[in-house]
């Protein structure tokens, strides 16, 4: 399982680092490494994004496992 939760990881800091930069910049991170604009969504990106929310919600719900060790 420790190939998921390092995956995991990496997708909810990739989707934090982000929202940082839409907040503060109005930059979108994912959207540039696809060539797309701000605002723009594909068919990759919503991949993407949708991996990193399945991260987040992974995240949430084994969070007691990864604390207590």
């Amino acid at each position: 399982m420790k190939a998921i939760d390092t995956l995991a990881a990496v997708l909810v800091i990739v989707g934090a680092v982000n929202w940082g930069l839409v907040g503060v910049a109005r930059f979108d991170l994912v959207a540039t490494l696809f060539g797309m604009q701000f605002g723009q969504v594909s068919a990759l990106t919503a991949i993407v994004y949708s991996l990193v929310g399945v991260a987040g919600v992974y995240q949430l719900a084994t969070v007691k496992r990864l604390v207590a060790h």
